[in-house]
């Protein structure tokens, strides 16, 4: 498959003025978007969204997905340096041509065009709606208004350039799981750890159902700004820093990790040594939240994780993603 667009050369003047962005778009079928994601992420110093079509019910309080419909991935590039962005594009473009040998279904070409950050965000807020995740999570975008209902736990959230709104598979997977653990009595007192934070919505999840302490975790320096302005919006403490996980960081009670699968397989080990261990016995250890895995990809991110010390509490799946629930039970 031949995937042509426009080079970055090709764009308007004025897209190395500071602020502006070039934004990288393929349509693709939803088995294909962990390695569409993974390729565009390489260069992609603004971040990487994944935009699922969903229908919003309930007056815009719950969504739910379009099962089989292609899913737009978005990345963004700083055009400051134009050399640097061309080159990132062209080899962006050649690596998707690649894929076709992996007989994925459809992938869509690469189009590229110039956006401001301003528009960027502006953009976010006609497909950002108040959603209800489970019985007691609500996603309030800021611009939005919504009449709290008891036992409501609202996080409010702008996500600025930051992947995570809770739109997708992945974060409602995550969210999900947050509850249920609360649900459980894991999460009050609890110390949490959110890699890969995005715009912070687990990290603050966390923080309202009464974790005691909070860390997140993100090489993209926006999505650490972001974290920590809705993390003041929300009035909780999020310790958010750039960087991945680190082994010798925790131990943590729980642990969000909303990657992609070949970041989860390369982290496992990692990962799992931030989790608090437990003394042998079921139940005793800190738990571990992956997400972000394509159904095809979960007896790869098991194994990894088995051989890493932890062990399956539970799964979910929505659509074409799992989420594993994890403990370590033992050192």
């Amino acid at each position: 498959m031949e995937h042509a667009g426009p080079r970055a050369t090709e764009l308007d003047e004025g897209t190395s003025a500071a602020g502006t962005w070039l934004e990288l778009t393929v349509v693709a079928d939803p088995e294909a978007v962990e390695a569409v994601s993974e390729i565009l992420s390489r260069d992609a110093a603004g971040g990487v969204s994944v935009e699922q079509p969903f229908v919003a019910e309930q007056d815009g309080l719950a969504v739910s997905a379009v099962e089989g419909a292609p899913v737009t991935i978005r990345a963004y590039l700083p055009a400051i340096d134009r050399t640097a962005a061309d080159a990132a594009i062209e080899a962006a473009r050649a690596r998707l041509g690649h894929l076709t040998a992996f007989d994925l279904r459809p992938i869509g070409e690469l189009q590229v065009r110039e956006v401001h950050e301003e528009d960027w965000a502006s953009a976010w807020k006609d497909y950002f709606p108040v959603m209800r995740l489970g019985r007691r999570i609500v996603i309030k975008p800021t611009w939005r208004e919504y009449q709290r209902e008891p036992d409501d736990v609202i996080i409010a959230l702008d996500p600025g350039m930051a992947f995570g709104t809770g739109l997708h598979p992945t974060t409602r997977l995550c969210l999900l799981g947050l509850e249920r653990w609360a649900d459980d009595g894991l999460v009050a007192g609890a110390a949490a750890l959110d890699v890969g934070c995005g715009s912070g919505i687990l990290a603050i999840g966390a923080a309202l159902l009464g974790a005691a302490t909070v860390r997140a975790v993100d090489t993209d320096p926006i999505a650490i700004e972001a974290t920590r302005q809705n993390a003041a919006r929300n009035d909780v403490a999020v310790d958010a820093l750039q960087g991945s996980v680190q082994p010798a960081a925790g131990p943590f009670d729980l642990v969000f990790a909303n990657l992609v699968a070949s970041l989860l397989v390369q982290l496992a080990g990692d990962l799992a040594a931030v989790v608090r261990p437990g003394d042998g016995s079921a139940g005793s250890g800190g738990r571990l939240l992956a997400s972000g895995i394509f159904v095809d990809r979960e007896p790869e991110v098991r194994r990894a994780f088995a051989a890493a010390g932890l062990r399956v509490v539970r799964r979910e799946q929505e659509t074409d993603w799992v989420a594993l629930d994890l403990e370590r039970t033992a050192t």
